[in-house]
């Protein structure tokens, strides 16, 4: 598939380098702007179970406070 890209892009090596960082900065740019926060919420992360350090004491490790 990148190799299909390459021979469709126009110019020379280095113009074509500089296009493909232009369409690599893009995607990553929407990746960030939009996917990733639309995906966010989605996503089990947040769901995070904290308890009050009786499993640490129980194992004999110190709780930080």
């Amino acid at each position: 598939m990148y190799g299909w890209i390459w021979r469709h892009l126009p110019g020379n090596a280095w113009v074509r380098a500089g296009i493909s960082l232009v369409m690599v900065l893009a995607v990553v740019y929407i990746l960030f702007q939009y996917v990733f926060p639309w995906a966010e919420p989605l996503l089990p992360f947040n769901n995070v179970t904290v308890d009050n350090g009786a499993a640490a004491a129980h194992h004999g490790v110190a709780a930080v406070r």
